[in-house]
């Protein structure tokens, strides 16, 4: 992303944030009289919740959104309590705002999460905690909790047919929605995917905790799926399953800067697919920390047809994390649309520019891998490092597959240490194509190069890049499989 892309998107960030307002004046609004802003403000109490954690206040809840909505706009206020609800549904001008010592409780009842009047999404089911369509101007902030408890006791999962089935609710899902604000607020425990945002613009989370790990499976953070000009701030992020996570079932993502983050993740801290029909392009993260991520950490993926261009990734400290750097071209093609029959073409992923990392890469824990809902796994007794676990903890990969490559990727002042283990076998390993196959690292096996694996790629550049084992390894540093123009230097 150029400089004047970035100042663009952050100027329009700046007006969006300071432009947010609510009008309207009507006679019969149930208004907070301690109310501190010019906002109106409705008190969810004066709807009838009580707050007590026992009491369903779904009710009182929506009939303070809708007053807020229908008076033109204000602030929903959700004061110290606990308060039991299923769906709820979002309007436009709209702040939903949270007291400390507030905490919004997700029902464990699956009959409290209604599907009338929510659209379909194009993956996964339609049931989900909050739900917001075609609304503007809507805001969630404060200082309390919303725990959708949706654990694997309540929400469990369906694998009978050998599908990832079982009702399940997202935490929170927004769809064509422009104008949207996340801030302050603690999100917790979500039975599938967390923030799912679908083909929405002009969005902003600042400040946002999420505690979504070991909960349940496919705990995603922040998915963002064909969305526009979205700056994401000084978050802390801890997720069972991809923590931020850009995708394109159908829409390109477009105009995206992160920093200042922590993340932390059971799979990856950064992952754009795998969803990739649209593309992603102009994409900046910059200052953040990513840890404790063992199945890596930056997963760059093009596999459905679309454009993955022009990503900036700078000033990133990465510890205890597994592959540290992913970036794959496939032909997996799936579609997400069930207008569009035919298998898209290979899509690209080109100029990418990744600078100033520093990443300890280790082996995970095997204690602490029984810990993760979604991998259903007991302590391992095996002797030694498994295949697997080496795997996981693989070099930097960076693969098209044939006739269609990676282009133009440069690495820069780049510091990363690996814990070894490869031995004399490891280095006569074949490493299959897997075209079409869904896009993870360790799928591949483990790799013949313990630093750098690069296959169907061209224009690649090592500048300053500074690759070391902590222990034995008897594999290359560098692989180059059908590579043109790489440069080390």
């Amino acid at each position: 992303m150029n400089q004047r892309t970035t100042a663009s998107l952050l100027t329009t960030m700046a007006l969006f944030v300071t432009t947010f307002s609510h009008a309207g004046d009507p006679a019969d609004a149930v208004v907070d009289d301690n109310a501190s802003t010019s906002a109106k403000v409705f008190n969810i109490k004066s709807f009838g919740a009580v707050g007590d954690g026992v009491a369903m206040e779904t009710q009182a809840i929506q009939d303070s959104i809708d007053a807020c909505h229908d008076a033109g706009g204000g602030v929903v206020r959700v004061p110290a309590g606990h308060f039991q609800f299923g769906t709820i549904v979002l309007k436009s001008n709209v702040t939903l705002s949270l007291d400390h010592g507030a905490s919004l409780l997700g029902s464990a009842d699956k009959d409290d999460y209604t599907t009338e009047g929510l659209d379909d999404p194009r993956e996964g089911g339609p049931h989900c905690l909050i739900y917001a369509h075609g609304a503007t101007n809507v805001a969630i902030e404060g200082l309390g909790i919303i725990d959708a408890r949706g654990t694997a006791e309540n929400f469990p999962r369906d694998r009978s047919r050998g599908k990832n089935r079982g009702l399940r609710p997202r935490l929170l899902r927004m769809d064509n929605c422009d104008g949207l604000s996340f801030s302050g607020v603690t999100w917790k425990r979500p039975a599938f995917w967390g923030l799912h945002l679908v083909d929405c613009k002009h969005i902003h989370f600042d400040s946002v905790k999420i505690q979504f790990r070991n909960n349940n499976f496919n705990n995603d953070g922040l998915d963002l799926d064909g969305c526009e000009n979205v700056l994401i701030e000084n978050c802390d992020i801890d997720s069972g399953d991809d923590a931020i996570c850009l995708k394109s079932s159908k829409n390109p993502c477009r105009n995206i800067v992160v920093r200042r983050c922590k993340v932390s993740s059971n799979t990856a801290a950064l992952k754009l697919g795998t969803s990739s029909r649209g593309g992603f392009i102009d994409v900046e993260v910059t200052n953040c920390y990513f840890y404790d991520c063992p199945m890596g950490a930056i997963k760059l993926q093009s596999v459905d047809g679309g454009r993955l261009e022009n990503i900036a990734i700078s000033r990133i400290t990465m510890k205890d994390v597994g592959s540290p750097i992913f970036i794959r071209l496939g032909d997996r093609g799936s579609t997400f649309s069930k207008d569009e029959k035919e298998k898209p073409p290979v899509g690209t992923l080109k100029n990418i520019r990744i600078s100033e990392i520093v990443a300890e890469v280790t082996i995970e824990d095997r204690e602490k891998a029984t810990r993760a809902a979604y991998k259903n796994i007991k302590a391992e007794d095996a002797p030694g490092i498994t295949d697997k676990e080496k795997s996981k903890a693989g070099p930097i990969m960076i693969t098209g597959i044939p006739g269609h490559y990676v282009e133009n990727v440069r690495l820069q002042n780049v510091t990363i240490s690996f814990p070894g283990h490869g031995t004399t076998e490891d280095a006569q390993r074949p490493v299959a194509e897997d075209t079409d196959r869904y896009p993870e690292q360790y799928f591949f096996g483990v790799l013949p190069s313990w630093g750098a694996y690069i296959r169907h790629a061209k224009n690649i550049e090592f500048v300053n890049v500074n690759l070391e084992t902590r222990g034995p390894d008897e594999r290359k540093q560098i692989c180059l499989e059908d590579v043109e123009g790489f440069v080390e230097r």
